[in-house]
């Protein structure tokens, strides 16, 4: 079992105790929670905000499940879904954000639960092994997501569909780009996630503008705020609209991934919870504009319900604004699912050092061992390895590969 709130050996108790006096803030509340500093903490409020950003990847959810919200509910449950979605997920945020102030060390949601549940230490257990494989697949299917984005825009530029294994093989090449960006460390982690920041604000501008001033027809007010859709076969008008409610959440997921990387933040105690906070407020505002865009624009919900595009949002994008802006569309969406999708494997390997660390993971040493830019090359690199070999589902099945991630998801998320 793990035991997170102390070392399993005297040695290392002692070993913690003997501090230089001038110890940073943030690596003296490390050391009281009984483990010793190892990373250098070299990132600061943007790049641990930015993390969180990835995590989320507004312009990446939005894009990837808006057909869930438009064939769920229509524009109605997507605009009130969003809105009241996102002031629980505020609430959550706060809460979340309270215990990582508290507790700012790797593992997150796993180390909280082990030290507010000491007492039964297989949560705590379960928590660490369930969240680090969700956030595995989480990044496999961030990594052929963007793949799919690729071969959309070969789809609108060339008119040439991929084969199943060109897109997993795309897919395989993400996954490896991932594990080189996380492998050089918390350095080029923060910023990425910095330049993810902007990245995000600016690309929304860029999407917004487009899609208002191209757009072809634009809805009317009653359309965005009242329009009911229903593509699911469910006759329940509420229940078909709570369905709808699933873009958003799918969305908002991943504020507390700021968590997995609060060892490497300056002040951790302090930028990490306001990153979990920030980065739901900043989603919220951001993804409230690309959604009114979105629906204001929308040409024909039944041509993005019949596409032939590997995503359905690039048939909104090809009636909305033509070819040429479609392809600008599709890369900006998909350079933020890059940076998403290597986030995930930043918080998996990080949990997989925690676990490690509490002797709660199988060949320690190695999952403990960082290489001389400080990333734990052994996590990020068992997580490539995963990734690979679950993308090669895909091939067989479509169906069996999104079964099998959506379900890696809603464990991770219930």
């Amino acid at each position: 079992m793990p035991t997170p709130h102390k070392y399993p050996n005297s040695e290392k108790l002692e070993e913690v105790t003997r501090v230089p006096v001038n110890v940073d803030t943030s690596d003296q509340r490390l050391l009281e929670l009984g483990y010793k500093p190892e990373f250098r903490r070299e990132m600061s409020l943007f790049g641990v905000l930015g993390i969180s950003f990835c995590a989320i990847g507004i312009l990446t959810g939005m894009s990837s499940a808006f057909q869930t919200g438009l064939f769920s509910g229509g524009p109605l449950g997507l605009f009130w879904g969003w809105n009241i979605c996102s002031f629980f997920m505020f609430l959550i945020a706060l809460s979340l954000a309270e215990i990582c102030s508290s507790y700012p060390t790797l593992g997150g949601l796993y180390f909280w639960v082990c030290k507010m549940k000491p007492d039964l230490p297989i949560l705590g257990f379960c928590t660490g092994w369930i969240y680090s494989i969700a956030m595995v697949f989480t990044g496999t299917a961030g990594n052929l997501s963007v793949a799919l984005y690729i071969a959309s825009m070969a789809e609108v530029g060339q008119g040439r569909s991929l084969t199943r294994v060109e897109t997993t093989a795309i897919a395989w090449a993400v996954n490896i780009t991932s594990g080189i960006i996380n492998s050089i460390g918390t350095k080029a982690i923060g910023r990425m996630s910095t330049i993810n920041v902007w990245w995000t604000f600016g690309g929304t501008f860029v999407l917004v503008i487009a899609l208002l001033v191209k757009a072809p027809v634009k809805n009317s007010a009653e359309f965005v705020f009242t329009n009911y859709q229903n593509f699911t076969g469910w006759n329940s008008r509420g229940f078909v609209v709570l369905l709808g409610f699933l873009q958003a959440i799918y969305t908002l997921e991943g504020c507390e991934t700021a968590a997995q990387l609060a060892e490497e933040a300056k002040r951790a105690e302090i930028l990490a919870p306001l990153a979990v906070v920030g980065s739901i407020a900043g989603s919220w505002l951001i993804g409230l504009a690309y959604m009114l865009a979105l629906l204001f624009s929308v040409q024909s919900i039944v041509n993005v319900q019949e596409t032939t595009y590997a995503i359905p949002i690039a048939q909104l994008f090809y009636d909305a604004v033509g070819p040429a802006l479609t392809i600008v569309c599709l890369v900006v969406v998909a350079f933020a699912q890059t940076t998403a999708s290597i986030t995930a494997f930043a918080a998996s390997s990080r949990l997989f050092y925690a676990l490690a660390r509490d002797n709660a993971f199988p060949a320690k040493e190695k999952f403990m061992a960082l290489n001389r830019f400080q990333a734990p090359y052994w996590g990020v690199w068992t997580s490539v390895l995963a990734g690979c070999i679950l993308s090669c589902a895909y091939i067989g099945s479509v169906i069996a590969f999104n079964a099998m991630l959506s379900s890696g998801g809603d464990i991770c998320y219930a």
